[in-house]
């Protein structure tokens, strides 16, 4: 009989497990101190652009020089600063990310990290944020982008690595800020963020956000209000509960860009829209996460985490597909378009629970700190797929505005229920052998098992698949560290990618199993002016060993692909100077298809670059405080071209794009302009082998913050 988890066994696990540590605020001793604060910079230089520690690196916080893998923060100074209200905004920061465009009726932040999809590796607070849905930034204290195979610390997914999302955390300072944003293209917004202390070790905190703009595209616009309070109690004490939800909500009206011609997007004015003034995206989010720290003993913590997300998604954007096969040069005014919407509604829900024994021993005089652990979840999906008949053609030289026909119909095509399982073990070492050299290494056992139903709406007949995978996941290094402000590592780490990973299933894939990933990492990381400057390189190799690719005869698929990305990072955070702040970095990415049977017309993947690749990827962003009060800064977002297929027949041209600040600070308010695509630059971020979507144009954005 199969074993399964069902949300009551689950929730009575929990309970169980939760039940001894429960907090006692008043009867609780004070203890040495608690499992540190996940925080990327100190409490006390919140306009600090280097961080100090991270969490995405390990299970506890950790210098990131005690990390053996590339890692870029990008802390709250830098989204401000920025003013960076997305995820994909923050991501900018970090070269060799691209985003796709969401083939297939995927929606939300698609996410391609060292050439590899991670659209399911985007976490929050180091639990998986599975739900597909535009991210905002006005919860978070930082993002933390981990590169390379991560498995043993995060389960199925991360073959180019993963996206953390550091949310706030309630302290025991008073704080109140308030912030409001005027701009270009009626862009408005406004946030809170309050925390206050309601005892000597409780405190209170709730952030805010209302934003509605719109862009130099037509029709298209962004609306999204949301809150995210948390409480925490047992500050300072050995038991420590933490208690935190999101409630966010998106209305949008979504932008599918423009169509491809021969193999790039249609030369068509940047502001022209090809959608229906009806498309939406409509997305409710609701995450809620308890976490305990138990501090048994200065050398010994338990810590348990639990969060239960419950996303929706309305979705109904109007992709459009060219028809026939104009000639190149004809003119726009004689090319038509046909308009197929991907209806869809998506209902996602997870409960997750983790489990992890920190434990500090020395064996002979070897520093040891120890991270064992179980996580167990469960995860429903249900997606209700539509179509509609009568939308008509689009003329992609002179497009009409407005809603769909009022004699288009709709109706149900396939409905879709998947349900997974997942139960892992885990043990990580950090072994400090001497003052000078450091080992980690750990493994993990995975089982991940998926079940799907689909119903075909005309006839009625279901489709039942399953699919179960049992992995090990392997991570090792080792860090020479010959003073406090060198650090020189080598790595290697391993991923897999089941079947059912993005909890979809079909006849093609459900019979195969994981994807197979290995990572080889070699790289230093110096310290200097006193640790305010942090400089980091790397060099490595990412290899998918057994890629899906699909039989051009029989149109099986089979893992006889193999996908190897090779690169090099240099990047730089920090103050050059005490006025002077600097975060850059670029990275080179040399990808091939060794190995394929997939084939498009007469052309081969094999020996071809992989898609949302780009060769380089760069970025820089530097202020300097010109004057007591006065703050001014700017920096640019570079990339190469890219190829959005696996054939190399459609590609997005490089574009480098400028942005720059300048802001009057003082302690109790801050005024701050932010122009956004100085030049006006017209080029596509976000792109797939079907459509490409223009940016938004030159933006001003004037925000003033008050601090209370």
């Amino acid at each position: 009989m199969k074993h399964r988890f069902t949300k009551r066994r689950l929730a009575a696990a929990i309970a169980m497990t939760l039940a001894p540590f429960a907090p006692h605020a008043h009867s609780a001793a004070p203890a040495e101190a608690t499992l540190p604060e996940v925080k990327v910079q100190d409490s006390g230089a919140a306009n600090e652009y280097a961080p100090a520690i991270s969490t995405v690196g390990s299970k506890t916080p950790t210098p990131i020089r005690d990390i053996p893998q590339s890692i870029t923060v990008i802390n709250r100074a830098v989204l401000d600063a920025q003013a960076a209200t997305s995820l994909t905004d923050a991501l900018r920061n970090v070269p060799g990310i691209t985003l796709s465009a969401g083939e297939g009726g995927v929606i939300g932040d698609n996410i391609n990290l060292r050439g590899f999809s991670a659209r399911t590796d985007i976490y929050m607070d180091g639990m998986r944020d599975r739900g597909q849905y535009a991210r905002d930034t006005f919860f978070l204290d930082s993002v933390e982008v981990l590169k390379g195979p991560s498995s043993l610390l995060f389960g199925r997914g991360s073959t180019g690595g993963v996206i953390n999302q550091v949310t706030k955390r309630p302290d025991l300072h008073a704080r109140t800020e308030v912030s409001a944003s005027v701009g270009t293209d009626h862009y408005y917004r406004s946030t809170l963020d309050f925390n206050r202390a309601i005892s000597d070790t409780a405190a209170f905190r709730v952030a805010a956000v209302a934003h509605d703009a719109k862009s130099t595209r037509d029709v298209t616009e962004t609306n999204r209000y949301g809150v995210a309070p948390s409480l925490r109690f047992g500050i300072g004490t050995p038991t420590e509960f933490t208690l935190a939800a999101l409630v966010q909500r998106n209305r949008d009206v979504p932008d599918y860009g423009f169509p491809l011609l021969g193999g790039r997007p249609v030369d068509a004015p940047p502001e022209r829209f090809y959608g229906f003034t009806d498309d939406a995206f409509d997305q409710d989010i609701n995450v809620v996460t308890a976490t305990i720290n138990h501090r048994v003993s200065p050398a010994l913590t338990l810590r348990n985490q639990t969060q239960y997300g419950r996303y929706r998604t309305d979705a109904s954007p109007t992709p459009v597909a060219i028809v026939g096969a104009p000639a190149p040069g004809t003119p726009l005014e004689l090319i038509n378009a046909n308009r197929n919407t991907r209806d869809r509604v998506l209902e996602d829900s997870s409960l997750v629970n983790q489990t992890d024994l920190i434990v500090k021993a020395a064996t002979g005089g070897i520093q040891h700190t120890i991270v064992a652990g179980v996580e167990i979840a469960r995860e429903e999906f249900h997606t209700d797929s539509y179509t509609w008949t009568g939308l008509g053609t689009v003329n992609l030289g002179n497009p009409a505005y407005g809603p769909k026909p009022a004699s288009a119909t709709r109706a149900l095509n396939t409905a879709t229920e998947v349900d997974a399982d997942t139960f892992a073990v885990y043990v990580h070492d950090q072994i400090d052998l001497t003052k000078h050299w450091k080992l980690v290494g750990g493994l993990r056992w995975d089982r991940f098992s998926a079940d799907s139903s689909q119903v075909a709406a005309a006839t009625g007949v279901r489709t039942e698949l399953g699919r179960t995978d049992k992995m090990v996941s392997t991570r090792a290094g080792v860090i020479w560290q010959p003073t406090e402000m060198q650090s020189y590592y080598v790595s290697y780490g391993t991923s897999f990618n089941p079947s059912a990973e993005t909890l979809t299933l079909n006849a093609n894939t459900a019979a195969l199993a994981p994807e197979k990933s290995r990572s080889y990492e070699i790289g230093a990381k110096w310290d200097f002016l006193d640790g305010g400057l942090m400089l980091n390189t790397a060099l490595f190799r990412v290899e998918k060993t057994n890629a899906r690719t699909t039989d051009p005869i029989t149109r099986v698929q089979t893992l006889e692909g193999d996908i190897r990305v090779d690169g090099a990072e240099l990047a730089a955070v920090g103050r050059i100077t005490r006025l002077w702040q600097i975060i850059a970095a670029y990275t080179l990415l040399d990808g091939e298809i060794l190995s394929s049977r997939d084939v498009s017309g007469a052309v081969a993947a094999q020996g071809k670059t992989p898609q949302n690749t780009p060769r380089h990827t760069a970025s820089l962003w530097t202020t300097y405080r010109i004057a007591p009060e006065w703050e001014a800064g700017g920096g640019l977002v570079a990339s190469s071209k890219r190829f959005v297929n696996n054939f190399e027949t459609a590609e997005i041209a490089g574009y480098t794009r400028y942005d720059a600040t300048l802001a009057y600070i003082q302690k109790a308010y801050e005024v701050r302009l932010n122009l956004q695509n100085i030049t006006d630059k017209t080029y596509f971020e976000t792109a797939s082998g079907g459509r490409a979507v223009p940016v938004r144009g030159r933006t001003a954005i004037v925000t003033g913050t008050f601090r209370f």
